[in-house]
């Protein structure tokens, strides 16, 4: 592994991108893109207009925060003072009796979506600046391995196992917010790819404690969203590129969606606890 700005550039993953058969195929099924980098540039598209959007309507004080973040339970906020809640009122009920108070539902309410627009929000610029700084490090890497589709997959389901790590181990007072899932997914997925073709493990190593520590050591940081996301990416990956030859898309497809299916139902499982 290389030094980079930010982590490591993998020449094995490099290399392992590089091959194809005649119809273009990746080694493990995916299409060739024609540009690697595009679904980083996107993504990262999305994540900078959603903050600009937040920082636009009153940064941390945002109703798009309250909207958008993971909140496990709903929150009563106070329209009169933009960032301050009700801790003691915990239903629409209740919040429709204060005089300036305003219900944002949380998951178990039915808010279902914030298990999604949470990935693609941030509030602090360090934050957004550092997921987006790995995910532009990291993302086309793997495209240029896994194809566009599967690499969409894998980012999109280990943001959502971080959401669902959230929202059953996180306390269901707390609004989280950050593609940190997401990003840490995309972590575990080199980590798959490297033991598969054999690549330089140990030399990532380094850069993964470093992750850990900051995840598990700083205030304020969602262990449950990285820890979540990076194990999701782990199974994601280990689905597709551990598929066997034959009847491989299909085979990939159903392990996708076995781990979408189970996600689903530990969020169905959580929301019963807690209503």
């Amino acid at each position: 592994m290389r030094d980079a700005s930010v982590g490591f550039q993998c020449p094995d993953c490099v290399k392992e991108g590089a091959k194809a058969t005649r119809q273009g195929l990746l080694p493990y099924g995916g299409k060739r893109s024609g540009d690697p980098r595009l679904t980083s540039f996107v993504l990262i598209g999305i994540n900078a207009a959603v903050w600009l959007a937040i920082l636009a309507t009153g940064w941390a004080k945002s109703t798009l925060v309250d909207r958008l973040a993971l909140l496990p339970t709903g929150t009563c906020t106070s329209q009169d003072n933009p960032g301050q809640f009700y801790p003691r009122v915990d239903s629409s009920a209740v919040c429709d009796t204060v005089a300036d108070g305003r219900w944002f539902p949380g998951v178990s309410e039915g808010a279902y979506w914030q298990l999604f627009t949470s990935m693609f929000s941030q509030v602090e610029i360090w934050h957004i600046g550092l997921n987006m700084a790995v995910l532009w490090f990291l993302g086309p890497q793997l495209e240029s391995i896994l194809g566009r589709v599967r690499f969409v997959a894998l980012y999109l389901v280990a943001g959502l196992a971080g959401s669902v790590c959230v929202y059953w181990f996180a306390d269901e007072n707390t609004a989280t917010l950050g593609a940190s899932g997401a990003i840490f997914g995309l972590m575990g997925a080199l980590l798959v790819v490297l033991h598969k073709i054999g690549g330089n493990i140990q030399a990532i190593v380094p850069w993964l404690v470093v992750n850990a520590v900051f995840t598990f050591l700083v205030p304020g940081v969602s262990w449950q969203g990285h820890l979540g996301g990076f194990l999701g990416g782990l199974v994601v990956t280990g689905a597709i590129v551990y598929a066997p030859k034959a009847n491989r898309a299909r085979l990939q497809t159903l392990g996708v969606t076995v781990v979408v299916v189970l996600l689903a139902a530990a969020t169905v499982a959580r929301t019963a606890v807690l209503t």
